[in-house]
């Protein structure tokens, strides 16, 4: 075997790894930009939806990321929709969500809003706040 063929079969085999420890690992629920499509999207197919309102200078806002981070990854939220709204730049979404405060999660159940908190940085009251985004037959 030549120096290139096994250097090709390395790298193959590497990615195949790769591709295996990836696709093994929980998936989350990747924050996305707030859209009213997307929003609605979600609703009308009955998703349960995680509205983060949040602002980068926000030092709450950065205490709740990696809570909210770590429940994401967690099997029972695998379906979840997290729309993330810029508190600075997107006012209207605030506004028609009538939220006060940065550090705002408010989450639904397809047509219905289940909850909302301002300020938390528990994880547990952030857990319980999000699972009543998701069916109770599931947990």
């Amino acid at each position: 075997m030549t120096g290139n063929a096994r250097i090709h079969r390395r790298s193959l085999l590497i990615a195949c790894v790769t591709a295996g420890i990836a696709a093994a690992l929980p998936a989350s629920a990747m924050p996305q930009r707030f859209t009213q499509a997307a929003f609605d999207a979600a609703r009308t197919a009955g998703k349960p939806i995680l509205v983060e309102v949040t602002a980068p200078w926000c030092p709450v806002c950065r205490a709740q990321k990696p809570i909210l981070s770590r429940l994401t990854a967690e099997d029972r939220f695998r379906d979840l929709v997290v729309l993330e709204v810029d508190f600075d730049s997107q006012k209207d979404v605030v506004r028609a969500f009538n939220v006060q405060k940065q550090s705002t999660l408010i989450v639904f159940r397809g047509m219905q809003e289940r909850g909302r908190s301002t300020g938390d940085t528990n994880a547990g009251s952030i857990a319980a706040l999000v699972a009543k985004s998701i069916d109770m037959a599931r947990m």
